[in-house]
């Protein structure tokens, strides 16, 4: 069922809406992991009734939700020429993420460091290093921090922001990507960057935008629900909001990631041509038939690039990004 064809609201009697407490939801479908396979479970999103938040419900337990995350995950660099050319792929998409944050770090006024909160195999780190930036990664993964300073040779930490072992207002920018959207509590982590961050300092966050056209043509085919492992999913007004309530002012807004919009595109179309989906889900592929599929969807995602622009230049792309400071 698409979003624009819901019914009226029912009680919801699993959960209250973490944004605004309200008890009353709207059921918009139930699906599995589409993605990744990890569970044939079948889960709930909703819509609060008062405030719109979308949500997963019930969420699943914290030690359930871990099993949703698969060994292989994060990306790890190899040797062969097909995992070189990823990686250059992968830099070349998230040049736009490295200029989003230099233009933070000039507007903080700091040469850094620049803390990336969920920091994944720490490419996006290693970029900004090689531009004689100081970097720090955080990750709740072990497996994650561990291919940053393996691969990447950059310093990153195992642990959840808000009991980080970190300085309080030592940071010029802290960075999200793709975080919030997993949290049980989004609002404990901003607060955290908050106190982290020095006086000028500017704290970047993305979430997929739950406002895009693509949730509304595809659903909960949608690749940014990507049920489990996403609890809430915010439209720019709710990402917006929870930031503002935080203590932050947004100064800046981006609709359009080289990186995320095609490719999660792509990836709602065909999700069983995604690379990491066939990383994560092994189906014994010959050399040339993963270079036959990777080819395939190399140009999906090209063909996806003229839609999610204009998409995008509607201010309805499918991911947010935006540049806050600390409030005066």
């Amino acid at each position: 069922m698409e979003p624009a064809a819901l019914a009226p609201g029912t009680v919801d009697d699993a959960a209250i809406c973490p944004a605004c407490d309200s008890p009353i939801a709207r059921p918009l479908f139930e699906s599995t992991d589409r993605l990744y396979a990890t569970t044939d479970r079948r889960f709930r999103v909703v819509e609060c009734a008062k405030c719109r938040l979308i949500r997963l419900d019930p969420w699943p337990t914290p030690s359930e939700l871990w099993r949703y995350y698969p060994p292989s995950y994060w990306a790890s660099a190899g040797n062969s020429l097909a995992e070189q050319a990823e990686v250059f792929y992968r830099r070349m998409v998230l040049s736009d993420h490295v200029r989003f944050v230099r233009k933070a770090i000039e507007h903080a006024g700091e040469p850094g460091p620049v803390l990336d909160v969920g920091c994944g195999g720490g490419l996006l780190l290693r970029m900004l290093a090689e531009r004689g930036i100081a970097v720090l990664g955080l990750d709740f993964s072990l497996d994650a921090a561990s291919v940053a300073w393996r691969d990447n040779r950059v310093p990153a930490v195992c642990a959840s922001l808000p009991r980080a072992p970190i300085a309080s207002q030592s940071c010029a920018v802290v960075t999200m990507f793709h975080v919030l959207e997993h949290l049980y509590n989004p609002g404990a982590y901003l607060d955290a960057a908050h106190d982290l961050l020095r006086p000028d300092g500017r704290l970047v966050v993305q979430v997929p935008n739950a406002a895009c056209w693509q949730f509304l043509l595809f659903g909960e085919r949608w690749n940014g629900i990507d049920i489990p492992r996403h609890l809430i999913n915010f439209k720019e007004a709710d990402l917006v909001g929870l930031v503002e309530a935080t203590g932050f002012e947004v100064i800046r807004r981006k609709h359009f990631s080289l990186r995320d919009n095609p490719a999660g595109l792509a990836t709602t179309i065909a999700p069983g041509l995604d690379p990491m989906s066939r990383r994560v889900r092994p189906e014994g592929e010959t050399p040339f038939l993963r270079t036959a599929k990777d080819l395939l969807y190399l140009g999906l995602v090209a063909a996806s690039l003229p839609f999610t622009l204009v998409e995008a230049a509607c201010r309805a792309g499918s991911t947010i990004m935006i540049e806050a400071r600390k409030k005066s």
